[in-house]
C-alpha cells in the first residue's frame, strides 16, 4: 500500500501484515468531502453505540 490508512477514532494503522479479513472489515465514511476510516474494533463499538440510542420502538 502507497498510502497508509489510520483510524480516525483510535489512531490505529492499518497493516499491509493483516489477514485479508481484517483489511476487509475496515470501514470508511465521507462527510463534507473528508474521508474518514474506522478499524474493525472501533467500527463494531460505533456500531453499538448507534444500536443503542435508537428508541425502543424502533425494535
Amino acid at each position: 500500500m502507497s498510502d497508509q490508512v489510520g483510524c480516525s477514532l483510535c489512531g490505529r494503522i492499518r497493516g499491509v501484515d493483516e489477514e485479508a479479513a481484517q483489511t476487509l472489515a475496515w470501514v470508511s465514511t465521507r462527510e463534507k468531502n473528508v474521508v474518514r476510516w474506522m478499524c474493525p474494533t472501533c467500527a463494531r463499538r460505533h456500531a453499538r453505540d448507534i444500536e443503542g440510542k435508537l428508541p425502543d420502538e424502533y425494535w
